[in-house]
């Protein structure tokens, strides 16, 4: 694996893994329906400078990770929207956690996309991402997130 990134493509790095870091704490708190600020706060800014910066690369043509990208703004805005508009009143409270939920699996599944391209061992094991374990790890991924995601929209009663 290099690190033999550009400032850009380290700024870009650490604002995803950040996002990430910060997303399991989110989770785990908005599923004891609790909306730490801090740690919210972290984690959406940090996701959406991700995906804006996403698109500081250089590109001919809209790729499946622009497309990750404005869905995963999309669902950002969302959360914003039952947050801030409509004050996570009735359904707005599951859309909320819902969107909270998928904006950090989308994190997740970039991040498991960078991984097959970036470490050796793994770029061995599915060089295409057309293989099975890269098959299987982005299955058990949305399986994990899809089960996250239903439990949250349910569940999530916060005291605002």
């Amino acid at each position: 694996m290099s690190l033999d990134f550009t400032p850009f493509t380290w700024f870009h790095t650490i604002l995803s893994l950040v996002a990430l870091v910060a997303g399991f704490p989110v989770l785990r708190r908005l599923l004891a329906s609790q909306m730490p600020p801090l740690w919210t706060g972290v984690f959406l800014i940090t996701s959406i400078l991700t995906c804006l910066t996403g698109f500081g690369f250089p590109f001919d043509k809209l790729l499946p990770s622009h497309y990750t990208g404005i869905i995963t703004l999309g669902v950002i805005a969302l959360a914003l929207i039952a947050r801030y508009v409509f004050h996570l009143r009735g359904g707005w409270r599951g859309i909320y956690a819902a969107a909270i939920v998928l904006a950090f699996y989308f994190n997740v599944f970039v991040f498991v996309v960078q991984l097959f391209q970036k470490v050796t061992a793994l770029r061995a094991l599915a060089p295409t991402q057309s293989e099975p374990p890269f098959a299987i790890a982005q299955i058990a991924v949305l399986a994990v997130f899809a089960y996250l995601t239903y439990r949250s929209a349910r569940t999530f009663r916060p005291a605002v």
